[in-house]
């Protein structure tokens, strides 16, 4: 299984991985060296909570070093009056007659709360490279559900 990225988001993911291995490593390294100057490391809450930080993140940087070397590149190829990557589309959601707005982004960029949705959700791949006024059948894991595509911004 791959993750969709664009470049921009590549870019992302190498900046929280060069933050992490200059910055955050640093401070940890520096927690560690004062908590063990504390002493008896067998009873030491912070000593303790110092490796437990630096085990979490060298395991984030792993995780996202692993995700950029899977990850597949792409590109928005999509028209102007297609849904694609970085756009915004109002939706109408045919059973309530509900309309919302979405933003269609990469995996890592993901934010429903803020209805930034993923290229490789159920919604975002049902209106992708769709064109206004076209509706869709989305399969979901709660179920199926008709939306039309209202309008496509940039």
């Amino acid at each position: 299984m791959y993750n969709y990225l664009t470049e921009e988001a590549i870019k992302i993911l190498q900046d929280e991985i060069q933050h992490r291995k200059s910055v955050v490593r640093k401070k940890i390294n520096e927690d560690l060296k004062e908590a063990r100057a504390h002493g008896d490391l067998s009873e030491n809450f912070e000593y303790k909570a110092a490796k437990r930080d630096r085990a979490q993140n060298e395991s984030r940087i792993r995780y996202l070093d692993r995700m950029i070397r899977t990850s597949k590149l792409i590109k928005d190829e999509t028209t102007s009056d297609e849904v694609g990557l970085g756009k915004k589309v109002l939706v109408k959601f045919l059973s309530d007659g509900e309309v919302e707005e979405f933003k269609l982004v990469t995996t890592i960029e993901t934010d429903p709360l803020n209805n930034l949705i993923s290229i490789e959700s159920p919604l975002g791949k049902g209106i992708y490279r769709r064109k206004e006024g076209e509706e869709v059948m989305i399969t979901s894991p709660e179920g199926e559900y008709a939306v039309r595509i209202e309008k496509i911004m940039v």
